[in-house]
């Protein structure tokens, strides 16, 4: 089975790898296209060079996308399928020259429509033949090609929250240096005002380079496997992102902080004007109708005292009970069902 990937990001690749291993117990699997998945060669792009920091770089990546979609969609002619992951930026643009090539497509893990851009959903619809969702309220914004085939967390999540007290304190600033630079000086004074074991977890990416990214790291430990810190952690402290859903999983109770440009900020709150919160778990909720599920503490917000505050504030029990619920609106990992899918189209 041949399958046309387009897999621009780390989470994206992660994810995929899930899938394979659910197709490669029922097929002998090939992959072209753009990737970067250990034992597959063969992409038109390792997913890597499509990374950008500057405004030039960026630029200089508009050229090379257009050549690589072009190329994409002659690939594609000679696959049993196609599996677009994330990346509106580039896939939907990929979708939509595929539909013109006549070519059907699955498109995994969609664009956040929900939080902006809800004209997005139309375009999808109308160039996808499966929307795979991982949310189960996105069925209502992308209508008949939707399907919820579960959250890739659930695959990917391999440990369970330790019941013992182990006086272990977790912070997670988040993967980008400009994130990154912003709260931990934050984390340092607050970690100064806090007994046990402070661990921050380091992305696999950044091993070697935990200077340049974290400065002063003397106070702390280092983990490079964020969700066993997690699960062993009696607190975290988790900048805005995919990990404060890991966290939520894993059930260990986290303050959400984010500090960024004051023109991002205010961009993000004039553009994204119908979400109350930028926490996943808490958004879920929101479109559950119950109350948020943790703390959230954005720019001036984030300080020690107010990080300690929220620490010392925190309903565990509550949390807890909502960490249930939350795992069973998810309900279950999506590979399996992703690669049915997948199977299913090919034949």
């Amino acid at each position: 089975m041949k399958i046309l990937v387009s897999a621009l990001e780390a989470s994206a690749n992660l994810h995929l790898s899930h899938v394979i291993k659910e197709l490669e117990k029922h097929e002998k699997i090939e992959l072209c296209g753009i990737f970067e998945l250990e034992g597959y060669s063969g992409a038109l792009h390792k997913s890597s060079e499509f990374s950008a920091m500057g405004f030039v770089e960026v630029l200089g990546l508009i050229a090379k996308a257009k050549r690589a979609l072009k190329k994409m969609v002659e690939l594609a002619k000679d696959c049993d399928t196609v599996l677009l992951i994330d990346s509106p930026a580039f896939n939907m643009p990929l979708a939509k020259a595929l539909k013109k090539a006549n070519i059907k497509v699955n498109y995994y893990i969609l664009p956040q429509v929900w939080a902006w851009r809800e004209y997005r959903a139309k375009i999808l619809a109308q160039n996808c033949e499966n929307l795979l969702s991982i949310l189960p309220f996105e069925r209502e914004y992308f209508g008949t090609p939707c399907k919820f085939v579960g959250h890739p967390l659930l695959d990917e999540i391999k440990v369970e929250k330790s019941k013992q007290k182990s006086g272990i304190i977790a912070f997670l600033p988040g993967s980008r240096r400009s994130e990154i630079g912003r709260l931990m000086p934050v984390f340092r004074e607050l970690a100064s005002k806090l007994e046990g074991r402070k661990i921050i977890a380091v992305p696999a990416q950044l091993k070697g380079k935990e200077s340049e990214y974290y400065g002063d790291t003397s106070g702390f430990e280092l983990s490079y496997d964020a969700n066993s810190l997690l699960a062993q952690a009696d607190f975290a402290f988790i900048c805005s992102g995919t990990a404060t859903l890991q966290a939520a999983l894993i059930g260990t109770p986290f303050v959400l902080c984010y500090k960024a440009k004051a023109i991002d900020v205010f961009l993000a709150r004039l553009f994204v004007r119908k979400l109350k919160h930028i926490g996943l778990a808490n958004i879920i909720f929101d479109f559950l109708g119950q109350a948020a599920l943790h703390a959230e503490l954005i720019q001036d917000e984030v300080s020690a005292a107010t990080l300690l505050a929220a620490y010392k504030d925190c309903d565990t029990s509550a949390f807890a009970k909502g960490c249930l619920e939350l795992k069973k609106y998810l309900s279950h990992g999506a590979s399996a069902n992703v690669a049915k899918i997948l199977l299913e189209k090919s034949h």
